[in-house]
C-alpha cells in the first residue's frame, strides 16, 4: 500500500474506485467497504483509494463549536498500518483544517475529489456529508456523475449501521473493560502503545518490577482501570511514538491501570509486569496488546495484602494467556 501525504503530489490514479472515511478503529464493519472498493478497482482494472483525514474531522470541527474532545481507537500510524493489511493501493491522508471544511460541496467535488483522485467510481454512505455547512451529499455527488465521468454507489444502510454501532459498542466494552466484546467488534485485540518512563520504583518492592508506560497521544482511547493480562511488544530503539511500529521481541504479562488507591496516588498510571524479563527498556516504545480482563482495581488494607493479590494475578494472567494462545 502507497501513503500519500501530500494531496498536491498525488499520482495519477488508474480507473480509481475511492471511499472517504475516517475508518477509526478498522474495524470488522470498515472491513465490508473495504471489501467493496477492491471490488470495483478489480472490475475497472484499476487501483483502490482510501482518504481519510488527519487530524480526526471531530477534533477541529468540536473545537470550532466548543465541544468536548474525541477518544480514538486508532492513532494515525495504527489506522495505517491496519490498513495496509487489507491490501488497499493507495491511503491518502488529507490534512483536516478549518479551511477544508469551509470549501463549498461542488468544490469539493470539482477541485478536490474530481481534481486529485479522477475516479472511475465514489463509493459513499447515504449520509455522508461534505462541504460547507455539510451541504453535499450522496445525491450531488450523483448529480455530477456524467460531466465528471464517475460513478457513485452507495454503501447500503445496513453496513453504515453496523460500523456506528461497532463503533460505539467498542468504546462503550473499552471503558467498561469488557475486551471480549471488544475484541468481537474490533477482529483482533485492542493495542495501544506508549514509552517506557521512569515511575516510583513500587513494583520493584514488591517483586514485580513494571515497565511505566505515558501514552503520547492523548487522544487514544485507554481501556477501564483494573488488572488485565496482555501481551505486548518491545519496538526496535530506533522506532518512535509516530513512526509505525516495527516489533524487536514479543513477550506476556499483566498490566494494571489505575489510581493505585492501597498508596492513595490518585495520578491514573499504565504499568506492565513482563514475565521473565529483567532487561532495561526505558526510552522504548511498547505495544500492549489486551487480552483478558483479570478484576477491578482495589484498595487493600496493607502492602502484603497486595502482594499476595498480585501473585494471584500471576498465576490467573499466566493460566489464560497459556490456555488461549492466539
Amino acid at each position: 500500500m502507497q501513503v500519500h501525504r501530500d494531496i498536491n503530489n498525488l499520482p495519477y490514479f488508474k480507473n480509481a474506485a475511492i471511499t472517504i472515511g475516517t475508518f477509526d478503529g478498522v474495524h470488522s464493519g470498515h472491513l465490508q467497504i473495504i471489501r467493496q472498493v477492491k471490488k470495483e478497482a478489480l472490475i475497472n482494472e484499476g487501483e483502490s483509494v482510501i482518504i481519510t483525514f488527519d487530524p480526526h474531522p471531530r477534533m477541529v470541527l468540536n473545537q470550532r463549536e466548543n465541544q468536548g474532545p474525541i477518544k480514538l481507537l486508532t492513532t494515525l500510524s495504527e489506522k495505517t498500518e491496519l490498513l495496509a493489511k487489507q491490501g488497499i493501493d493507495h491511503l491518502v491522508i488529507v490534512p483536516f483544517t478549518v479551511e477544508f471544511s469551509n470549501q463549498s460541496a461542488e468544490q469539493y467535488i470539482a477541485d478536490f475529489l474530481v481534481a486529485k483522485f479522477h475516479p472511475k467510481t465514489i463509493i459513499i454512505g447515504y449520509d455522508h456529508r461534505f462541504g460547507k455547512n455539510r451541504s453535499g451529499d450522496y445525491h450531488l455527488l450523483e448529480k455530477y456523475q456524467q460531466e465528471y465521468n464517475y460513478v457513485v454507489k452507495e454503501i447500503p444502510e445496513h453496513v453504515l449501521n453496523d460500523i456506528t454501532i461497532s463503533s460505539t459498542k467498542i468504546r462503550s466494552a473499552l471503558k467498561e473493560g469488557d475486551i471480549t466484546t471488544a475484541k468481537e467488534c474490533l477482529g483482533y485485540d485492542y493495542f495501544f502503545e506508549g514509552k517506557v518512563v521512569d515511575g516510583n520504583k513500587l513494583g520493584r518492592t514488591l517483586g514485580y518490577p513494571t515497565a511505566n508506560l505515558e501514552i503520547g497521544n492523548t487522544n487514544k482511547l485507554i481501556p477501564e482501570n483494573g488488572i488485565y493480562a496482555v501481551n505486548l511488544a518491545i519496538a526496535k530503539e530506533s522506532i518512535n511514538e509516530s513512526s509505525l511500529f516495527v516489533p524487536e521481541s514479543f513477550h506476556q504479562g499483566m498490566m494494571s491501570i489505575g489510581i493505585r488507591p492501597t498508596i492513595a496516588d490518585n495520578r491514573r498510571t499504565i504499568e506492565v509486569n513482563i514475565f521473565d524479563f529483567n532487561e532495561d527498556i526505558y526510552g522504548r516504545i511498547v505495544r500492549v496488546y489486551v487480552k483478558y480482563f483479570l478484576r477491578n482495581e482495589e484498595k487493600f488494607d496493607s502492602m502484603e495484602e497486595l502482594k499476595k493479590q498480585i501473585s494471584l494475578d500471576e498465576i490467573h494472567a499466566k493460566k489464560l494467556l497459556f490456555e488461549n494462545k492466539s
